[in-house]
């Protein structure tokens, strides 16, 4: 604890003077008049140096003045030498001010913290220097507290009065202001820099109350005991009082504590960086009022356990001014509401705390996320809050195979499904229905139309639904129960040509008869039904084909039991754009590469690769086709200074065709056959699409001829 104070233009008491009797203590307090029956004022928090964005948002919410919370970007040429590694990387992470592709190569793991220190200069930390200039100027009032994440050196210079800026108003425990308008004296009240209880009886590089350093800045118990000291000399019964604090007074106690003693009518802070913002009071997140004395007690204790392992020192070095202060702030420790229905030392039974229900609170998130707007008209201050919130898009690519069943929960089929043949030796519980998925179906798969001729009968079937329900199924579910059916047949068929090709006459001609491939072109496509635990019997031949034209039946077997699902892995998004790069590059460089068109992106995912290609190939899948067309369109020309490669996805199959190359597929070790295949071969093989009807089967088998119904 130093025992200087700030030099004589703002003090609020000098640490040491000549005279016995020290001036009086003269709070810098000022009055804005706004000649004006209506007040919108804009409320935000960190704006990260990002300061001619200031006007910018004042001009779309219409605002008079801004109120900003902390993470100004008070930072100038010199700060650079006085920030240590760990902040100046974190500045450069978050800086608006650096373009995404120079911030990937300055954060990349293999750079040391030199390669940081030696790219960044203030023009990519901070436009105060423009600011200090004149070169940006604000067009209306802005007041703020200083964050977690400031130079204490330029906030000493404004104390001193070296820094002045037109309609910039740095609110500290010594510095007030009242804005009349629209029928309400509004008293701001600011505490700057972060809440951290060990250092609040470190000063670090700052003099008087504020402390910081390092290119961070922290709150100190003088600082609270000034505030408090300042709130008392300007009290106002006619004003109403709002605090703005960098911390949090739903999470700090502390800070809750001090709004009790201020007598604070609204709190903003910031300090959480949520993409929603948060509007509550006490009465409305507590249990009851012992949970709002249990936050603030535990406030109480984390301050204690630091003061006690200081108090010696303290006492040693302040002087009598600094001990009225020091007084003030733990007087704001001590403030717990007493319990209700309990009387006090003098018997009395204590009222309700005003505060627990009639002081609001607002915690905003990032200026690049939201703000809050207080209309003030005729005396009442309605609130205006805004966020972008988080982006939901990708739950539309769940799959029933991918999503996670509630414990407990039991499986029943869809409306509109009637069943009316059920299998010989099966019993007559319901079978499961996939849920059908919310994404499009693909045009070259909505617009096939039904064979003229059924395919030919196999000895493995499943009952036709009598009631032409199948025919009113949507093409989405009928395309996800097809992926399913297709993935389980062809490891069937692989090792069914495994077990054939070990047997068979090396002199097979074009005309040997081959089994059936339900993969390809022209040939059925027989639902089989799912093991549970017992023999399956087989269905006998007489029965009637089902075709995935004619739509999902639910499948019925002997278990009574819940379907467990067979796929081994989700349809996969026909919307995706496959990208190759140069160089590693992350996911929001990927977003921002696609400008505008980022908004329908619902994931990105990063391929396994050989080591050394980590991140230089993905996949960016798309809500909708649309969508998709506007990212292969409207992308930016180059990604980390390069050109990366960009197309939509397809798979080894269609590749092949296109090339009219015969596809082996697989992987080493696996006898260079078949492959699992991809959703885009199989959508265009069943629609008729491909022409590789006559090509060479992958084992030397003969292509298949075409069925009637191609």
């Amino acid at each position: 604890m130093q025992p200087s104070s700030r030099p004589a233009s703002t003090s609020t008491r000098p640490a040491g003077s000549p005279h016995p009797n020290p001036p009086p203590h003269q709070v810098n307090t000022q009055t804005k008049v706004f000649d004006t029956a209506h007040g919108r004022l804009l409320c935000i928090a960190d704006i990260r140096g990002r300061l001619s964005g200031l006007n910018d948002l004042a001009r779309e919410a219409n605002a008079c003045a801004i109120i900003h919370t902390g993470d100004f970007g008070f930072f100038e040429a010199s700060s650079l030498e006085r920030i240590n590694d760990r902040t100046l990387r974190h500045l450069t992470t978050y800086s608006p001010l650096i373009p995404s592709a120079q911030r990937t190569h300055l954060l990349a793991p293999e750079n040391p913290p030199s390669v940081i220190r030696s790219t960044v200069n203030i023009s990519l930390l901070s436009e105060f220097p423009l600011l200090l200039s004149g070169q940006i100027k604000l067009h209306v009032p802005v007041y703020t507290v200083w964050g977690a994440c400031e130079d204490v050196s330029v906030l000493e210079k404004f104390r001193a009065g070296t820094y002045a800026v037109d309609n910039l108003h740095v609110l500290d425990e010594a510095t007030t202001r009242v804005l009349d308008l629209g029928g309400v004296k509004l008293r701001l009240l600011g505490l700057g820099g972060a809440l951290v209880p060990h250092k609040m009886f470190d000063n670090g590089d700052g003099s008087a109350t504020i402390a910081g350093g390092q290119g961070t800045m922290w709150t100190t118990a003088l600082q609270i005991g000034e505030l408090v000291d300042t709130a008392q000399r300007v009290f106002d019964q006619t004003e109403t009082r709002l605090l703005v604090t960098h911390a949090s007074p739903g999470r700090e106690g502390i800070i809750a504590q001090l709004s009790l003693i201020l007598k604070a009518d609204l709190t903003i802070s910031a300090g959480l960086h949520f993409r929603y913002a948060s509007s509550y009071n006490e009465f409305s997140v507590q249990g009851d009022f012992d949970g709002f004395r249990r936050k603030l007690q535990a406030g109480k204790e984390g301050f204690d356990k630091v003061w006690e392992s200081v108090k010696i020192q303290v006492d040693a070095v302040i002087d009598e001014n600094q001990r009225v202060l020091l007084d003030k702030a733990l007087s704001v420790i001590e403030r717990i509401p007493p319990p209700p229905n309990h009387p006090g030392p003098n018997g009395h039974m204590p009222g309700e705390e005003p505060a627990w229900k009639n002081c609001w609170n607002w915690n905003l998130c990032d200026a690049a996320y939201g703000s809050l707007v207080l209309d003030i008209r005729d005396g009442r201050v309605n609130a205006e809050l805004k966020s972008q919130g988080f982006n939901f898009a990708y739950r539309k690519t769940a799959t029933p195979s991918t999503v996670a069943p509630t414990p407990g929960s039991t499986t029943s089929p869809l409306p509109g499904i009637n069943v009316s043949a059920t299998p010989k030796g099966s019993s007559t519980g319901t079978g499961t229905t996939p849920v059908a998925s919310d994404r499009p179906l693909p045009p070259h798969l909505a617009s096939r139309s039904k064979p003229t001729t059924p395919p030919p009968a196999s000895g493995r079937e499943t009952p036709k639904d009598k009631q032409n329900g199948s025919a009113e199924k949507s093409a989405e579910r009928l395309e996800k129960d097809r992926a399913k059916r297709e993935r389980k047949k062809e490891r069937k068929q692989q090792e069914r040509a495994e077990r054939e090709a070990a047997g068979k006459d090396s002199g097979s001609g074009p005309n040997s008869p081959v089994p059936p491939n339900e993969g390809d072109v022209g040939t059925s496509l027989h639902l089989v039904g799912p093991k549970s635990g017992k023999n399956t019997p087989d269905v006998g031949e007489g029965k009637s084909t089902v075709t995935p034209e004619d739509g999902l039946l639910s499948p019925a077997t002997e278990s009574t039991g819940i379907r467990t699902p067979t796929g081994r892995r989700p349809t996969r998004n026909p919307w995706t754009i496959f990208m190759r790069m140069t160089a590693p590059a992350t996911e929001q460089d990927i977003r921002d590469f696609f400008g505008e068109a980022k908004s329908g992106i619902v994931r990105i995912t990063y391929p396994n690769t050989f080591a050394g290609k980590a991140f230089k190939m993905a996949y960016v899948e798309f809500g909708d086709e649309e969508s998709m067309k506007a990212g292969l369109g409207g992308h930016a020309d180059r990604l980390n200074d390069y050109i990366p490669e960009v197309k939509q996805a397809t798979d080894r199959e269609t590749r092949h065709a296109e090339n009219q190359v015969p596809f082996r597929g697989g992987f080493p070790g696996r006898g260079g056959r078949g492959g699992r295949g991809g959703f885009a071969a199989r959508g265009f093989a069943a629609a008729g699409l491909t022409g590789n009807r006559g090509l060479p089967r992958p084992n030397g088998e003969a292509p298949f001829a075409p069925t009637e119904s191609s």
